[in-house]
């Protein structure tokens, strides 16, 4: 592994696996932005995808397989952006070949698989982090600190939402197909799990219902309750296909106060449209109201921004601090999709102390 020195800037090299979604808006489209980063390498097969990843990155070498890059010492960072069954295979090559890996979210689609990456790459001391890149959003760092500051006074209940209306199951579509790691708890609710531990740390126990409300689907709607006994709090995460209502994204409870918030960060979707950094901040009709005893107050949503994780990885890697995201995290929201998996089939609160 050999890491470059640039115009006085210590550089890393990215072997990036994977150019579909999350690849090229998620992963690209940040990564672009970034001094500290230069993808040398990209893994597809499908040829549309080589000459979008080429038009994209020009200096990029394009591969079919994740060979090329473990085999290249000149690659310091694997990024695995594929199918989510893939995860555990490609970031264990990864691994075997001396290179820290980011795998997009979902971690892996099971805890064990979850728990051999970690002691794998604490054995060989490598950097091994997962792309939460939600924990960046506007509206969530909003209601971070309003949670931080007191403005809530103390929170009882806090309700997220990540909802869409897609009445039709994508045919072609492997986040919907039953296959390991697929369906909505797996891939929304994954950004909603990891806020909430982000936030309050592992709950004491969780009750899940889920459902398959379209034919032929895989999960496609769920509900978790997450409960903090010592801080007398309970949160509800949901996520459904089906819904088209503008429901709250955050709605927070609290002593002092309440505070509701709409809509998705703006970031999304300006990469998606090809839009680079910086992207603009959320529009004020936008923004979020807390409602106090006797007036309610508008709170500017703080701007949002993906690179922050990439900044963290990168201090991770050069001056061996914590990534923002850790491994363990990362097992922990695996694990807790599996105890809503056990709930929703037993029918019962189950204690996530007595299952980790």
């Amino acid at each position: 592994m050999k890491i470059e020195n640039k115009e006085n800037k210590t550089v890393i090299n990215v072997g990036l696996v994977g150019y579909g979604l999350s690849g090229r808006f998620f992963q690209g489209g940040v990564l672009r932005g970034l001094k500290e980063f230069d993808i040398k390498m990209i893994v597809t097969t499908n040829p549309e995808k080589k000459v979008q990843a080429k038009l994209d990155f020009p200096r990029a070498e394009i591969v079919d397989n994740i060979d090329e890059i473990t085999k290249n010492d000149n690659i310091d960072l694997v990024i695995i952006s594929t199918p989510n069954q893939l995860h555990f295979e490609l970031a264990n090559k990864a691994l075997d070949a001396g290179k820290h890996v980011v795998i997009e979210k979902p971690f892996t689609p099971d805890s064990l698989s979850a728990k051999a990456l970690i002691e794998k790459a604490e054995k060989l001391k490598l950097v091994l982090s997962a792309y939460q890149n939600r924990r960046y959003d506007g509206d969530y760092l909003t209601l971070k600190s309003l949670i931080a500051n007191g403005s809530l006074g103390r929170l009882v209940e806090l309700e997220s939402h990540f909802d869409r209306f897609r009445p039709e199951v994508k045919k072609d579509g492997w986040r919907e197909c039953s296959l390991p790691g697929s369906g909505v708890l797996f891939d929304l609710g994954s950004h909603l799990i990891d806020q909430a531990l982000d936030l309050f740390g592992m709950p004491d126990e969780l009750y899940c219902d889920i459902a398959r409300q379209r034919q032929s689907s895989e999960v496609d709607q769920f509900e978790m309750i997450l409960y903090y006994e010592e801080k007398n709090l309970k949160v509800t995460l949901k996520a459904g296909s089906l819904v088209n209502i503008v429901l709250p994204r955050f709605m927070a409870l609290g002593t002092n106060g309440s505070y509701a918030t709409y809509g998705l960060d703006p970031q999304e979707n300006a990469l998606r449209c090809g839009e680079s950094y910086p992207i603009p901040a959320v529009d004020e009709k936008s923004y979020g109201i807390l409602y106090e005893e006797d007036n309610k107050k508008v709170i500017p949503t703080l701007t949002g921004d993906y690179r922050l994780y990439y900044k963290g990885i990168y201090e991770a890697i050069i001056n061996k601090t914590i990534p923002p995201v850790t491994a363990l995290e990362a097992y922990q929201v695996i694990r807790l999709i599996e105890l809503g998996h056990m709930s929703d089939a037993e029918k019962r609160r189950i204690s996530v102390k007595d299952n980790i």
